[in-house]
């Protein structure tokens, strides 16, 4: 199948006029607009005009809990079905759902059950174990009854029943064992500095450690002072990769530009950090374990504590655009970044000969058209 006529996002290029051959679920061929497109005749291949469109790889959400009613904590099929559907049904083709912090044995039996699930996913590429080794002082909407040390033996525990599903494993550096635990374990998971009191040089020297990545930027983390750096100075010296939730709600538009000015396009990853209530309408919901009163666009726990977002990823990145943050900037910290985080840019992520066709089709007022899964048109 061709695609004729679009504005296609190509990462190091920014948006070109190409047109796109797909087969078997994967790009084939990229090919300039104006030059002649003779295979499409020659093989009868179905064409799509989408002349005046912009085309995007599909977005990858490595950060969230759940949508549509549902929460990736239930763990049953059921409910990984349904967020998987409202996911590509918002052009969002790969996810990485997060857990919360919860009892050993639930998150046993929610990795075991995405374990299970992924086998015949094309969308359910990781799991984001965010708790339970976190701060009690800013554990922000994770349940405190739950938090644990960093324990070596429990995170491989975990891993095992998930069959090396698990990518991120947030973690509070200042905890005792911390360090030792990402020491040990930095070849085999990706670690977040969250959830933390964690001063410049515990993170510093969490990061010499194995950190890579900081989860959801500003939020639940001491503030950056010019005699306290703290997580956000330490992320910016050592050129790790940083989270930020663009929905209006947990970060101002104007620290939303300053983050993209600060570590660069190449270090933001849009997360949408977004619970069950998200495509939703108000009222009360669950996260973790615990009551969440929705209103509008935000979610917040009874003594007013933010707990997590009501808004999709497209829709983040869509908001990050209107605060000023450029679109392949953007475009780029929803795709290719969190891609590359998870380990899957080979394949996903990005629009390249021999990639996932993965891609979406939208409008110039950034409406979503049209959803491409592996080649294959999702109905919306």
């Amino acid at each position: 199948m061709w695609l004729l006529g679009g504005n296609v996002y190509i990462a190091e290029q920014g948006f070109c006029k190409r047109n796109l051959l797909l087969r078997n679920g994967i790009i084939e061929r990229i090919v300039p607009q104006g030059e002649t497109v003779e295979e499409a005749r020659l093989h009868d291949a179905e064409t799509v005009d989408v002349q005046g469109a912009t085309i995007l790889p599909g977005l990858v959400d490595l950060h969230f809990h759940g949508c549509a009613g549902h929460d990736f904590c239930e763990g049953t099929k059921e409910a990984f079905e349904a967020i998987e559907r409202y996911e590509l049904c918002h052009g969002i083709t790969v996810i990485s759902p997060a857990t919360m912090t919860l009892p050993e044995e639930r998150l046993c039996k929610i990795c075991a059950g995405a374990a299970a699930y992924a086998k015949d996913s094309e969308c359910l590429k990781g799991i984001y174990l965010e708790g339970p080794f976190l701060s009690e002082a800013k554990k922000g909407a994770q349940n405190s009854a739950y938090l644990r040390l960093p324990d070596i033996e429990l995170l491989r525990g975990l891993n095992a029943k998930a069959e090396g599903l698990i990518r991120i494993v947030a973690i509070a550096p200042e905890q005792k064992g911390a360090i030792a635990c990402m020491e040990a374990c930095a070849e085999q998971f990706r670690f977040s500095v969250a959830h933390t009191t964690a001063d410049y040089e515990t993170c510093a020297r969490a990061m010499q450690a194995g950190a890579k990545q900081v989860t959801h930027l500003y939020n639940a983390m001491p503030p950056f002072t010019h005699r306290e750096p703290g997580v956000i100075g330490a992320a910016f010296d050592h050129g790790v990769d940083v989270e930020l939730i663009s929905d209006g709600v947990h970060v101002d538009a104007c620290a939303v530009r300053m983050a993209f000015r600060l570590f660069g396009e190449e270090h933001v990853i849009l997360i949408s950090d977004s619970m069950m209530a998200a495509g939703m309408p108000d009222g009360m919901y669950e996260l973790g374990g615990q009551a969440v009163t929705v209103r509008g666009k935000r979610a917040v726990l009874s003594d007013g504590t933010i707990a997590g977002s009501v808004t999709n990823l497209y829709d983040c990145m869509v908001t990050a655009i209107r605060m000023g943050i450029p679109a392949e900037a953007a475009v780029r910290a929803a795709t290719s970044n969190p891609a590359a985080a998870l380990g899957i840019d080979t394949d996903y992520g990005s629009i390249a000969v021999g990639k996932k066709a993965d891609l979406l089709v939208v409008n110039d007022d950034w409406e979503l058209q049209r959803v491409y899964k592996h080649g294959r048109e999702v109905r919306l």
